[in-house]
């Protein structure tokens, strides 16, 4: 019974090293494995060489810099960012993520990062001037995300279609006029509008929220760590030089208290 005992304890303190000594691994082994949405600019896409570009892969750059390893990617998105992240799979989540209680009981949230909220974009020529304008109407929107969930609770009568990613699956549902509508981020969304003369933004922004940084459930000084690397990325200026290179100079800078 002793022996097994201290096989027991010895087993605990193994696994929960696993997760108490997360800087110290990523430093060991020289990289980190993150998850970032790569479907859609200008929060994440990949260029002709077919590498990781956009908002989230410059803050990922930057977090490898502070940390001195390389970055490994994984192109994540609705439900895979967390499913993926709580299996180990990925140190951190670094994917147009918006903070929402439902996410915070399985994952923590660093800081926010960057805020955004969802946006309707339609086909023009549709009848669509408001929420209820999309009963009957068939709209996408990505498998697991926020903004399915809200056309689920408040558009009851929307035939909602999944897609894995909202680029270039969605997209190409809204080009090939499959569907009605969709609703996404407006950091997307809005994006996805100003270069696709078919397409129109619904005005107003739908449950405005924080966009965090995700990792594993107890692993308290890496959430500081991460923390800390926020705070300096904002009051740097770097956040608003990131905004300002994928929105333009004349992107409104969202407020982020910390």
């Amino acid at each position: 019974m002793t022996k097994f005992i201290i096989l027991l304890l010895t087993g605990l303190m193994s696994f929960s090293s696993v997760y108490a000594g997360t800087l110290e691994d990523i430093k060991e082994r020289g990289y980190f494995k993150v998850g970032i949405s790569l479907g859609g600019m200008p929060m994440g896409g990949r260029d002709q060489r077919n590498e990781p570009v956009g908002y989230d892969y410059e803050v990922a750059k930057l977090l490898a810099e502070k940390l001195g390893v390389d970055i490994r990617v994984t192109d994540v998105y609705g439900d895979a960012r967390v499913s993926l992240l709580v299996s180990g799979q990925l140190d951190l989540v670094i994917g147009n993520m918006t903070v929402t209680e439902k996410r915070a009981e399985i994952v923590d949230f660093t800081n926010p990062y960057f805020k955004t909220g969802l946006r309707i974009i339609y086909q023009k020529g549709q009848n669509i001037k408001s929420l209820d304008d999309l009963n009957g109407k068939k709209v996408v929107a990505g498998r697991g995300t926020s903004g399915a969930i809200f056309i689920t609770e408040n558009v009851p009568g929307a035939e909602l279609v999944y897609t894995e990613n909202f680029s270039p699956n969605g997209v190409l549902l809204l080009r090939q006029r499959r569907v009605d509508a969709g609703i996404e981020d407006s950091s997307m969304a809005d994006y996805v509008a100003s270069q696709i003369g078919s397409l129109a933004i619904l005005p107003g922004v739908f449950i405005a929220g924080d966009v965090a940084m995700g990792v594993r459930k107890g692993q308290p000084e890496y959430l500081a760590f991460l923390n800390e690397f926020i705070a300096d990325y904002i009051a740097s200026g770097k956040y608003e030089n990131n905004i300002k290179k994928w929105w333009g100079n004349d992107a409104e800078i969202p407020d982020i208290a910390q």
